[in-house]
């Protein structure tokens, strides 16, 4: 059993984690020049997805519907990581991009999507002695602090992913191997 504001916290926590993954795929895309694929690309927005869920935990209240929103966004992300990791796993396949800690980003995003509906699924037991019914019409929860901090961070790092692909793929059909940003050219 846990505590409504621990709960919150642990999901502003899960936002600047997601945010933390958007952001170092960011900065790798940046710093090392290397262009995310369309798989990536679909990566990417599958863990904006899974923000859904915990933005609605802080902003409105924790509720069950809102880990089943993070738990089918992850097995989306997932399903796109791991289409990845299979394009990639014959032996001697040097794989897309450079590796980061040992593993491509494609294989740590399967880790993450796999660890969030974990953590989603756990939260649903954890909570479940103390579900209970809110009435209707009850205001939602005020934004503040970390909350805030976390839910403004995931709406930027949207925002930039979406220019980032825009600029990368133009108005037309991502390359599988991009090298240029097409609207840049």
């Amino acid at each position: 059993m846990i505590s409504r504001s621990f709960e919150t916290t642990l999901n502003a926590l899960a936002l600047l984690a997601i945010s933390a993954v958007l952001g170092v795929a960011f900065l790798d895309q940046f710093a090392n020049g290397e262009l995310p694929c369309p798989l990536c690309l679909l990566q990417r927005a599958g863990f904006l997805l899974l923000a859904v869920g915990p933005v609605l935990n802080v902003a409105r209240g924790p509720r069950p519907a809102h880990y089943g929103v993070t738990i089918l966004a992850g097995l989306l992300g997932a399903g796109f990581a791991m289409r990845q990791v299979l394009l990639h796993i014959e032996p001697g396949d040097a794989g897309y991009g450079a590796p980061f800690l040992g593993l491509h980003f494609y294989t740590w995003a399967f880790v993450v999507f796999v660890a969030a509906v974990a953590a989603s699924a756990l939260m649903l037991v954890l909570r479940a002695p103390i579900e209970e019914a809110r009435p209707a019409g009850t205001r939602a929860v005020r934004l503040t602090g970390l909350s805030l901090v976390a839910v403004l961070l995931v709406l930027a790092m949207a925002a930039l992913n979406t220019a980032s692909t825009l600029i990368e793929c133009g108005f037309e059909s991502c390359p599988d191997n991009p090298t240029v940003y097409r609207l840049l050219q």
